[in-house]
């Protein structure tokens, strides 16, 4: 039920830093609270960046997503082609494992009446059960930030448990931060610096300048 306004702090961060970003209004209840299916929204995302990508020609992006937008960034990934387009994904406070509090929103939006989402964000959901048997691509980092004091999705519904394969997952953990607190508290902010830079130097790594361009 979040807006993009959520992400103000955090783009002003990363612009200032010299990162060029983009924030997606996903739509939904009244056309502006974040209230569609994941499952849905993935393939929103999907076609967005394939526009934005074509648009400036970019070829690989990186992704942060925060509490359930970091379920819709890894079904994108995983499940809509996203793995030939992201660098790395940083998940706040993401339910990767679904969280008990999602019940909360089944009764606040009259038992799914209003929207679906929250069935996808109970524990052992058809979408959580069906992102945790899949792998996760082995050559994009995957970070969990999340809180010891997050109420909203606690901290060891976060927490990232990598299967055989699944060898760029790591998990990251703060203190003393709420949940939409993670989207604009400067510790936070931190440590999503460094995670950028340290995937943004794996890539150059990867992709080494020709000789007939040094």
């Amino acid at each position: 039920m979040q807006t993009r306004n959520v992400w103000e702090v955090m783009e002003d961060r990363l612009r200032f830093d010299g990162f060029g970003v983009f924030s997606f209004d996903l739509g939904g209840l009244f056309y502006r609270f974040n209230s569609k299916p994941v499952t849905e929204q993935a393939q929103v995302i999907a076609e967005k960046i394939e526009r934005i990508a074509e648009k400036y020609d970019l070829n690989k992006i990186h992704i942060i997503g925060h509490s359930k937008g970091g379920l819709l960034a890894r079904h994108y990934i995983q499940h809509h082609g996203g793995d030939r387009r992201i660098k790395s994904l940083i998940t706040l406070g993401t339910p990767h494992h679904g969280t008990p509090t999602a019940a909360v929103g089944l009764w606040v939006t009259g038992l799914g009446l209003l929207t679906k989402s929250p069935f996808e964000m109970l524990p052992k959901s058809r979408l959580v059960k069906r992102l945790g048997q899949d792998t996760f691509p082995a050559n994009i980092p995957l970070t969990s930030i999340y809180s010891k004091s997050d109420l909203v999705c606690p901290f060891w519904c976060s927490t990232l448990f990598p299967k055989p394969g699944e060898t760029s997952m790591q998990n990251m953990v703060v203190k003393g931060v709420g949940h939409t607190a993670m989207c604009h508290d400067p510790a936070v902010y931190l440590m999503i610096k460094r995670q950028l830079l340290s995937s943004v130097k794996l890539w150059d790594e990867r992709s080494p300048i020709p000789l007939e361009q040094q």
